[in-house]
């Protein structure tokens, strides 16, 4: 089975971010993909990559999982123009992979979302986060979802009422896991 890890979120449990994240995530799950998720109140629980705090058990699990990953979702919000601190945290803990057989993200295809109230925010997050998926050496799915949220984005059940950015996340996830078989 192929196994995803779906990293992503925002100290607010149920943000939009974890919402598209988990559109995504479903996409590819329902076509046979085994996904472990990290979500915002797991980074949240974090310590500051090298700082204070951290130790090698910090993260571990969620380290350990992107170690075993064939595939990797990232969902961050746009906060002024870039990726949220929570989510470059977490993205820094990938250091404790370098000296492994397959370092960083060698060789795995990480489909990446930015969420955000405003276009161009959405837009910079989304590559900036290409640009760290590149730095990591991973391989960034063709399209990536810049979803840009509002009050209206989701419907009473938390499911995202935009067909055309459902169809966007879905082939996110769905991208993730059939380049995770050509790698394999």
């Amino acid at each position: 089975m192929t196994r995803i890890v779906a990293l992503g979120g925002t100290p607010r449990p149920g943000s939009s971010t974890e919402k598209v994240l988990a559109v995504a995530a479903r996409a590819a799950e329902a076509q046979g993909a085994s996904i472990t998720y990290f979500d915002g109140a797991y980074m949240s629980s974090l310590p500051f990559y090298g700082g204070p705090g951290h130790s090698k058990e910090a993260g571990l699990e969620m380290v350990n999982a992107l170690r075993e990953a064939d595939g990797i979702l990232i969902a961050s919000p746009g906060y002024h123009g870039s990726i949220s601190g929570l989510v470059k945290n977490a993205l820094d803990y990938i250091e404790d992979l370098s000296t492994d057989d397959r370092p960083y993200l060698h060789g795995r295809p990480v489909g990446l979302i930015a969420t955000s109230f405003g276009h161009q925010a959405a837009m910079s997050t989304l590559l900036t986060l290409r640009s760290i998926t590149h730095a990591l050496r991973g391989w960034p799915t063709p399209i990536g979802a810049a979803i840009r949220t509002t009050q209206e984005t989701f419907d009473e059940n938390g499911e995202i009422r935009d067909a055309g950015a459902r169809i966007q996340l879905e082939l996110v996830g769905q991208q993730v896991l059939s380049m995770a078989g050509k790698f394999q």
